[in-house]
């Protein structure tokens, strides 16, 4: 089972922080979980024109295989006036739908009010819902105060929710896991 951790932002490190900090309690509790991050700062991905997926090349085409080649995802991104980034929206139009569909999605965001989480309810777990993937209950968000001066996350109920999210991804994608294997049986 491979998770990938999506710091959705080219700007900006916190996003990045709280993602690593989901994937570090999956390998800690989990080893046997394949984890790796796709932070889009690291590369140069074309915007989205229409053409099929399978037409793009050089970093489009590592991030289009990377994302495609998961089990099950930690998708995170700060929120810009009151929405997600325009990278990770980007990053959705350039996966094909039937790569995401039941595959399980946990979700992080940050933001500088504390009203932003809600961008993760209007918005990312309907994209989800249009994936048909399967949305972990619980997500995780992190303000601007969550974080001390050396940009490290502090605030114990946010880790406690880092715990939580990590922990359902996984029991989610091991119950789909195991399912799809009673399926293929019958």
């Amino acid at each position: 089972m491979k998770l990938l951790g999506i710091s959705g932002t080219i700007t900006g490190s916190k996003t990045k922080i709280v993602v690593e900090k989901v994937l570090e309690e999956v390998k800690k509790n989990h080893p046997e979980v394949e984890v790796e991050l796709l932070d889009l700062k690291q590369f140069d991905i074309q915007f989205c024109d229409g053409r099929n997926p399978s037409t793009y090349t050089g970093d489009t085409r590592k991030v289009i295989d990377l994302v495609s080649s998961a089990d099950f995802y930690i998708i995170g991104t700060p929120i810009f006036q009151g929405s997600i980034t325009g990278a990770l929206k980007n990053l959705f139009d350039l996966i094909p739908p039937k790569d995401f569909r039941n595959k399980v999605m946990g979700f992080v965001a940050n933001g500088g009010t504390y009203q932003h989480y809600l961008v993760i309810e209007n918005q990312l777990k309907p994209i989800a819902s249009y994936f048909r993937a399967y949305v972990a209950p619980g997500f995780v968000y992190a303000h601007n105060d969550h974080f001390n001066s050396q940009n490290e996350l502090v605030d114990q109920e946010v880790l406690e929710r880092i715990l939580a999210l990590s922990e359902e991804v996984v029991l989610m994608q091991k119950a789909l896991k195991m399912t799809n294997k009673v399926h293929q049986f019958n």
